[in-house]
């Protein structure tokens, strides 16, 4: 475990279930402090939040915010300061899924997945780095897919959000390569149990 000295604080977006409680859980085990994220403010997700500090040593809240929304991407970032002093570590890991021909594809899902899985991302990125550039230190994770490298069918939105924020991630790595801040993207190579994003994607599973 890190000791308080070295202790950061990290925020990742999407975090009560899948890939985002897995990277959550792994920060909490380094001894970092977390921030888990959803648009749900259930008393199971702080206790889950609380649950997650008491197993690894360390401290963990939990702050709802609609990744579709601006000011609650923004806000997200200006409460975790608020609470730990700092934000040095940010996974954009939030995301939803969608899959219709796009002659059929209904425009509100078009613009929601674009704000949840790409626009979020620029949001909380440009309110966090500031306090990153403050400390002199800073991650910033994107959590893309194969679907950021590759196209598959019926799935237009979440295909062009995936590109996006690897093209987004590039942009920010070049910007902040000299501020001592890194920026990287990941794509896992395959689906991942995270209901109901398999479900939406794999009807009969």
């Amino acid at each position: 475990m890190t000791d308080a000295s070295a202790r950061k604080t990290a925020i990742i977006t999407g975090s009560n279930s899948g890939i985002g409680l897995g990277i959550a859980h792994a920060l909490a085990a380094a001894g970092h402090n977390v921030v888990i994220n959803s648009f749900t403010d259930r008393d199971e997700d702080h206790a889950l939040a609380r649950k997650l500090g008491e197993e690894h040593g360390v401290s963990v809240v939990y702050i709802a915010a609609d990744m579709s929304k601006a000011d609650h991407c923004r806000e997200l970032i200006a409460a975790t300061v608020k609470q730990f002093g700092s934000v040095d570590i940010l996974v954009n890991n939030a995301g939803i899924q969608h899959v219709s021909p796009v002659e059929e594809f209904p425009p509100e899902q078009w613009d929601r997945i674009i704000a949840i899985n790409l626009t979020s991302a620029f949001h909380t990125s440009a309110a966090a780095i500031p306090h990153m550039r403050n400390s002199g230190w800073g991650r910033i994770i994107n959590i893309a897919s194969a679907h950021g490298l590759v196209a598959s069918p019926f799935k237009s939105a979440y295909v062009a959000a995936k590109h996006g924020i690897v093209g987004f991630t590039k942009t920010l790595a070049l910007e902040l390569a000299t501020a001592k801040i890194t920026a990287n993207s990941i794509c896992p190579p395959g689906y991942v149990l995270t209901p109901p994003l398999v479900e939406a994607q794999i009807p009969d599973h």
